[in-house]
């Protein structure tokens, strides 16, 4: 397929442009199904009389139709999209940064989403929706998946369906008591778990803890019976954090503010900050998953994205301990110019 779109690329350049942005108006209109035609025009960043002419020209086609609620899209044009999807992604070099990545990264599998997660909110609907698809893809039987929190986290759980005949467990990777809820690793477990059918499991630990509290909570039989499910869990799904970022977040106090900042923390996931090189330079003390258990997991899955995340990306990639990264093409083009990995 790449030498076939490199050939369409030189012979029929302006049939190319036409049709990527055709798709890109069906695509959003999945995507937002229902949709108005201004909003279209937002998240494509088409010329709204460009957009208003195709408009009319997918209804005639019958791959969408308008109604009183905007443009919806018909499943002709479902269709379409399905059968385009990676054509259109090889055309616009997502498949050849996906391979460029699984060499640099020294990983079984790269899945980039077109655009910037920093820049558009779809486009972090976008990551979800791919993690959601590739989980449909490697479930094979009942497994227990254990997922961290965060705004990437919940766009996942955002996008989570039922699997095909399957019925998951979900455990949170850490606790998260303190946390704005939404993005805790409890909720966005439970929030799957009720969208696919599935079964959950909670841990009502606060993140960090002092040792004092560590040192008691792990005795508790409850804590204990759930930590065993989260650490053998065969599927992780976890975020990177933006040190400096998720520190401030997180209210750190001020000499670990400064540590890090000494240390030029680059990358947090669970519970560890890394610097540029992936080494560690601090440590939370939490209950859940700990950097080691990554080792002996079947599938470690991150997703990440938005150039505002491409050195954190790199910094936790270097420590090869995931299996799978998904990521967008706003990131993904800044680790390969910047050959940051």
């Amino acid at each position: 397929m790449k030498d076939l779109v490199q050939l369409q690329k030189m012979i029929y350049p302006d049939l190319l442009e036409a049709m990527q942005q055709r798709y890109s108006i069906l695509y959003t209109t999945s995507l937002f199904n229902p949709i108005g035609r201004r909003g279209i025009v937002t998240h494509t960043g088409l010329p709204e009389r460009y957009v208003r002419k195709e408009i009319d020209f997918l209804q005639q086609q019958g791959l969408i139709v308008t109604t009183t609620k905007g443009v919806e899209i018909t499943v002709d044009g479902e269709n379409i999209i399905q059968e385009l999807h990676q054509f259109i992604r090889e055309l616009i070099g997502l498949t050849a940064l996906e391979r460029k990545l699984e060499e640099m990264m020294l990983v079984d599998k790269v899945i980039v989403v077109a655009g910037d997660s920093d820049e558009d909110h779809f486009v972090k609907q976008e990551l979800g929706r791919a993690t959601v698809t590739y989980l449909s893809e490697i479930i094979k039987d009942d497994v227990t998946i254990a997922v961290t929190g965060g705004t990437t986290m919940a766009s996942v759980a955002n996008a989570m369906v039922p699997f095909k005949n399957r019925t998951c467990l979900f455990v949170p990777a850490r606790g998260g008591i303190g946390e704005e809820v939404d993005y805790q690793a409890n909720t966005i477990a439970a929030k799957m778990a009720m969208a696919e059918n599935g079964d959950y499991r909670l841990l009502y630990v606060p993140d960090p803890l002092s040792e004092a509290l560590y040192q008691t909570m792990i005795h508790e039989e409850s804590i204990r019976e759930t930590l065993a499910s989260i650490r053998n869990a065969p599927i992780i799904i976890h975020g990177i954090g933006e040190a400096s970022a998720l520190a401030k977040r997180r209210k750190t106090s001020a000499d670990i503010l400064a540590k890090l900042q000494q240390e030029e923390a680059t990358s947090e996931a669970f519970g560890y900050y890394f610097n540029e090189s992936g080494n560690i330079v601090h440590k939370l003390r939490t209950i859940g998953i700990q950097l080691e258990d990554l080792v002996s997991t079947k599938s470690v899955v991150t997703v990440a994205g938005g150039t505002s995340k491409a050195k954190a990306i790199a910094s936790f990639m270097k420590q090869r301990k995931s299996d799978v990264l998904i990521t967008d093409e706003a990131a993904a083009n800044e680790i390969v110019t910047r050959h940051l990995i």
